[in-house]
């Protein structure tokens, strides 16, 4: 499970040690794919359980004389075969906002109207301020919208990684992104749970996370390429994981602790909003660990890729004296971390 890197350069701060994440790339791979193909078969065979944001339906907004009590207005609406129905404050504690998913063969009307029925006969104490009815059409419009915005947003994390660092980072941290999509939403294909608009905001949110571990992590590695005179491009990745490692650790942990504090306390609403997120950031820490940097390491990326001159014009000897700069300042470092170490020593000798 453990591997020693050559790293002459930063050998007084970094531990003789690793562990060899890339040594299981191929497992990981293999791992990956099964995941990938069980949630495309989810997708394809179940499909999603779209909310009312994406299929249409009927909107009630109710006015209450006292705080409204949502749970006993979700329980019985659940009691009277309203099982899909969306019940939430709007505004106040006073207003409720309740959408229902439109039913085959009954239009809206007779829907609201049974509903309020049912509402009456358990609390009577408030008026109905308006009732609307959203078409399938619109949810349509939704669900295309909602698409194209993961599209879009992919496009430009391609180009500006690919800007930044160097195509073959750009295409491994896509894949990565894509097979973190296509995974949080397998497992809401699987369990049926609602896909609204606020997991579609969650699937956005994932995206986001995954990409910026990911970034941290190639920006190790470009550094670690410029400045670790010896190793494999597979050992100078390995070594940059392991130097983010704590810092990924620490950032999903903390993150985990608010996600599940939400997923077990923040009510029905947000459940599938955290849950979204739950798995997104399980599955987005995995893919920047094995995932983006293994795509990158099987297109070939190399030390020479990342030692491009910092202007097109230079030329031969601004390259050399990039690299010396930066190989001196590296050694004035080290230098002066040993000597640092040396005197912490001695004193504790001299006590």
């Amino acid at each position: 499970m453990e591997a020693q890197v050559t790293n002459t350069n930063t050998a007084a701060e970094q531990p003789v040690k690793q562990i060899n994440f890339m040594k299981h790339r191929g497992l990981a791979v293999i791992l990956s794919a099964v995941m990938v193909i069980a949630s495309i078969v989810g997708l394809v065979y179940k499909g999603l359980n779209f909310g009312i944001d994406f299929t249409g339906g009927t909107i009630i907004e109710l006015a209450y004389d006292k705080p409204a009590n949502i749970e006993t207005i979700r329980n019985t609406l659940r009691g009277n075969g309203f099982d899909d129905a969306v019940v939430q404050n709007f505004g106040s504690v006073e207003d409720v906002l309740i959408r229902i998913a439109p039913r085959e063969g009954v239009n809206a009307a007779t829907v609201s109207n049974h509903l309020m029925d049912v509402l009456k006969a358990q609390d009577s104490g408030f008026e109905m301020r308006r009732v609307e009815f959203v078409g399938p059409q619109v949810g349509d419009e939704l669900t295309e919208d909602g698409a194209l915005a993961v599209i879009y947003a992919l496009l430009g994390i391609l180009i500006y990684v690919a800007l930044r660092f160097e195509f073959r980072f750009s295409v491994g941290s896509v894949v990565a992104l894509i097979h973190d999509v296509v995974i949080t939403l397998g497992v809401f294909a699987w369990t049926q749970a609602q896909f609204d608009l606020t997991v579609l905001a969650a699937i956005l949110a994932v995206i986001g996370y995954s990409l910026n571990d990911t970034i941290v992590v190639f920006d190790r590695v470009r550094e670690n390429f410029r400045t670790v005179r010896e190793g494999s491009p597979v050992e100078v990745t390995n070594l940059a994981i392991n130097q983010m490692l704590s810092r990924t650790i620490m950032t999903s942990l903390t993150t985990l602790i608010v996600l599940i504090a939400l997923f077990f306390l923040g009510g029905e609403i947000i459940h599938n909003f955290a849950m979204a997120l739950i798995v997104g950031i399980f599955v987005g820490t995995y893919s920047s660990t094995y995932v983006a940097s293994a795509i990158a390491l099987a297109m070939g990326v190399s030390k020479e890729d990342l030692m491009k001159p910092p202007k097109d014009s230079a030329g031969k000897e601004e390259r050399e004296a990039e690299l010396t700069r930066a190989f001196l300042e590296e050694e004035a470092r080290r230098e002066a971390r040993e000597a640092a170490r040396e005197a912490a020593k001695a004193a504790k000798q001299a006590k």
